[in-house]
């Protein structure tokens, strides 16, 4: 059997200066050391602000020409990736397909360890190739340390076909990968050496909502900080979305749910129904002339 890399110099693989001793520290102090790791992983977000919004602007122009966002990575970081994907269609109406997260292994690697299958370079190839990957989609590679074979090889293919690619890590910029953006939270080693389900993960978790959220804000499925796309297909979502079209036209929540109703459940074509007094098929008319966007359609500047 061949050697493995050498991984010392990775930054999450390193040993902590404050963990000596974390077996025999009081619990209490134990859980105090970890939540003050967490709040470096937000600082480390922080940091990278303005190359995340520069990735963003990138891929707004891209997704609202019907390209894709796609997720590849392995084991925590695949499993956050996928974890991404999956909270997207609720919140905004967008179709499955749209937001997708491939994990090294396939979904049994969501609640089995695969790590093995991180180390083969060409391994997302095949899926890569069943969704065919093309010049509007956008690949985003994830890896805590950015050594990962797997998500880096991914972003290679990716861009071989025209793809955006970028990769969000906790480590150094792998030599002889040129991902288009580089999104680097520098959260350090771990209170559990090289145990990256913690603050790395958290880190990259946290980059992964601004990413998807910014997007669908640039895609007008947000309103005045509202879920005015919002899939009404439970109770829960129901209820959300008769309290957005409460807010924004007035009225009570059975007036709300009735309007919803009439407008096939959808909250923007309920607004603008009752705020212009037009018919289901005009106030569709008139969202998808404006490209969705509901303070567009209103023709206001401000808010309702």
């Amino acid at each position: 059997m061949k050697s493995p890399p050498d991984r010392s110099g990775v930054p999450t693989e390193g040993v902590h200066p404050r963990s000596a001793g974390l077996d025999a520290l009081p619990t209490v102090d134990l859980l105090a050391l970890m939540s003050e790791e967490d709040e470096r992983a937000a600082r480390a977000v922080r940091a990278e602000t303005s190359r995340i919004a520069a990735l963003v602007e990138d891929i707004v122009p891209r997704f609202g020409a019907g390209g894709r966002l796609i997720y590849v990575g392995a084991g925590t970081s695949g499993r956050l990736g996928v974890l991404a994907a999956s909270e997207c269609p609720p919140p905004f109406l967008v179709d499955t397909s749209r937001v997708v997260g491939i994990i090294a292994g396939g979904d049994a690697a969501l609640r089995r360890s695969s790590e093995s299958l991180e180390d083969d370079p060409e391994g997302a190839l095949p899926e890569l190739e069943r969704i065919g990957v093309g010049d509007l989609d956008t690949v985003i590679g994830l890896t805590a340390g950015g050594t990962t074979p797997y998500p880096l090889g991914a972003l290679r293919i990716a861009r071989s076909r025209g793809a955006l690619t970028a990769l969000v890590t906790c480590g150094e910029s792998p030599d002889g990968h040129t991902p288009h953006h580089v999104i680097r939270l520098e959260t350090g080693p771990e209170v559990l050496a090289g145990s990256t389900r913690l603050k790395a993960g958290t880190a990259t978790k946290l980059a992964l909502n601004m990413i998807s959220t910014a997007l669908m804000v640039r895609m007008g499925k947000v309103h005045d900080g509202l879920m005015v796309d919002v899939s009404a297909t439970n109770d829960k979502l129901r209820d959300r979305a008769a309290r957005i079209v409460v807010r924004l036209v007035g009225g009570t929540r059975e007036e709300a749910l009735t309007l919803l109703g009439e407008a096939g459940g959808r909250v923007k074509t309920a607004v603008v129904m009752r705020s212009l007094g037009v018919s289901r098929g005009e106030a569709e008319d008139r969202l998808e002339d404006l490209g969705g966007s509901l303070r567009d359609a209103l023709g206001r500047g401000a808010s309702c």
